[in-house]
């Protein structure tokens, strides 16, 4: 019996949007770069108002081990496909160690302004 380990490093990338489109994007992602993600619903709730949305995880997988960095990279191009594919503004990606919000606000406010 084969037997690996690595060290830990779960992401997640949090998105508001449809599950099903969601899981669409994530599955064709997946398949063109060769990856294995999560997709769980979930429900934001904030000041003012709710959403539904989804948040996919990564793993630092013992059969094929990874860094950090490049899980993290690995994590934002996900995030930033999903982001776009269900038409949102922004998305936030987490692991233990470090938390980001990518937001494309302002470049669609100066796009839409004359």
């Amino acid at each position: 019996m084969e037997h690996k380990t690595c060290p830990p490093y779960p992401v997640s990338i949090y998105v508001a949007g449809d599950l099903s489109d969601a899981r669409r994007i994530c599955r064709e992602h997946t398949f063109a770069v060769g990856l294995c993600v999560t997709v769980t619903p979930t429900e934001f709730i904030y000041t003012g108002g709710a959403e539904t949305g989804v948040c996919v995880g990564l793993i630092n997988y013992p059969r094929f081990p990874s860094n950090a960095e490049s899980l993290w990279a690995t994590a934002c191009g996900l995030g930033d496909a999903l982001m776009r594919g269900l038409c949102q503004q922004s998305y936030l990606v987490q692991s233990s160690d470090r938390c980001e919000w990518f937001s494309r606000r302002d470049a669609l406010a100066t796009k839409e302004q004359p």
